[in-house]
């Protein structure tokens, strides 16, 4: 299954790649309650889900967070996608490795991607212009 949110606004690389860390995951979505560890690109935390290993890895465009040892292949990134005009919109997507789940389960992913929206809009509004070619 795959979950988008887009966000009509652009953030660096260089801003994605300061803001978007495992310690910093607490803060960007309420489904992670508890930082357990912090390893600058890997980290455990407790989440809605339970405790598991997060990794974090810089890509093309932006950052792709994995947790290696859930059962449903959880990841997810942000990204800047280009657009006409040499502008750039971010985009949230989140996958599993199922086609179908637990209608519970799947409430708790779009809550998740809401949570990414509204914190990357809210970084987004801290004074970065809207749409911009950085």
């Amino acid at each position: 299954m795959e979950f988008f949110r887009f966000i009509d606004r652009n953030l660096p690389q260089a801003a994605l790649e300061s803001t978007l860390t495992v310690g910093a995951l607490p803060a960007l979505s309420a489904s992670f309650e508890t930082l357990l560890e912090d390893h600058g690109e890997r980290g455990r935390l407790w989440s809605v889900w339970g405790e598991f290993e997060i990794q974090r890895e810089i890509i093309r465009r932006g950052i792709r967070f994995t947790m290696p040892a859930c059962p449903n292949a959880f990841a997810w990134t942000v990204t800047r996608e280009p657009l006409p005009g040499e502008t750039h919109r971010l985009v949230f997507h989140a996958t599993i490795n199922r086609t179908e789940h637990d209608p519970d389960f799947i409430d708790s992913l779009e809550q998740f991607a809401d949570q990414w929206q509204a914190s990357l809009e809210d970084l987004a509004q801290a004074g970065l212009p809207k749409r911009d070619s950085a």
